[in-house]
């Protein structure tokens, strides 16, 4: 099934960029029960409730705040958000490659598809096989929908995953963990109990296929949903439209400068980007008589009454 295109930029490392499109690589298999009034079928939303008068307030009362201390909030205006919000760039800024071992599974979060786009393929390719020889994952920043992630740029197969991360203020320390330590006295298993456990694993082991393992919730609810629906026993809910979020195709191909990069790093100036600016130059204006005309004519126009 083809997957829609949820943010067009480029992975950018050194001066090099590879102009691509993200795309989801997992969906949600869990049942989502929607709320219903049971006299009417109607959907059920959420109301803004003030919670000590238990009444309902309008949005425009509504303001945001952080609370610092028990009971203590300090109020942020929507002006103060909207400058702290991270400039978007559409780029996924690459700040370092690591081993791929050194970085936990406890850190990341949710994983994109990464595509090439725009001629891209060949540099995409590249950087895809060079981290996947080198046994290396790319660390990067990237802005999605406003909001900052630090990323792992990870090679899988022919596609290179772009794996939302956790930052580090996010993952709770093993400190206050009750962990046997390795090599601690009484922890240490015996050879007979290491053989024993080595045989059980590899009498366990098999060859990973994710299409053995089934939402057995999901399925259960799915045929009680699938027989009730041959039976007829259904109900028509109206449901509101939502609409299809706009996103931008601002996407600069710089894969020409790979060699520049290893050369000059990041002190030379992207030439391709140079390009991009002489094609935004603005047009030359019109002549002063065509522009004087439209003027008069703008002004002949009667005005509509109040």
């Amino acid at each position: 099934m083809a997957t829609r295109t949820i943010w067009k930029g480029a992975i950018s490392f050194g001066l090099v960029h590879i102009p691509v499109g993200l795309h989801t690589a997992t969906t949600e298999s869990g049942v989502d029960f929607d709320w219903l009034d049971k006299r009417s079928m109607d959907p059920v939303g959420y109301k803004r409730i003030n919670k000590r008068t238990g009444k309902e307030i309008d949005k425009d009362n509504i303001v945001k705040g952080v609370e610092y201390e028990d009971g203590q909030y300090v109020i942020i205006s929507p002006e103060e958000i909207a400058d702290a919000y991270p400039r978007t760039t559409q780029t996924i800024e690459i700040q370092e490659f690591v081993d791929a071992g050194d970085v936990p599974f406890v850190y990341l979060e949710r994983p994109y598809y990464v595509a090439p786009i725009n001629k891209g393929q060949k540099v995409y390719a590249l950087l895809r096989d060079t981290l996947a020889k080198t046994g290396k994952i790319g660390i990067a920043k990237v802005v999605i929908q406003t909001k900052q992630h630090l990323a792992a740029l990870i090679p899988s197969g022919d596609a290179l995953v772009l794996n939302l991360m956790r930052w580090g203020d996010d993952v709770k320390p093993q400190d206050e963990l009750d962990l046997p330590k390795s090599g601690a006295r009484g922890m240490t298993p015996s050879a007979s109990e290491l053989k024993m456990a080595k045989m059980l694993v590899e009498d366990m082991s098999g060859k990973w296929d994710p299409e053995q393992y089934k939402d057995e919730f999901k399925a259960a609810v799915m045929g009680l949903v699938a027989k009730k629906v041959k039976a007829g026993k259904t109900e028509t809910v109206l449901e509101p439209q939502e609409e299809t979020p706009a996103y931008a195709d601002n996407v600069i191909d710089l894969t020409e400068l790979l060699q520049r990069s290893l050369k000059g790093g990041k002190k030379a100036a992207p030439a391709a980007a140079k390009k991009t600016a002489a094609r935004k130059t603005p047009a030359k204006k019109a002549p002063a008589k065509a522009a004087k005309a439209a003027k008069a004519t703008k002004a002949a126009r009667p005005r509509k009454a109040a």
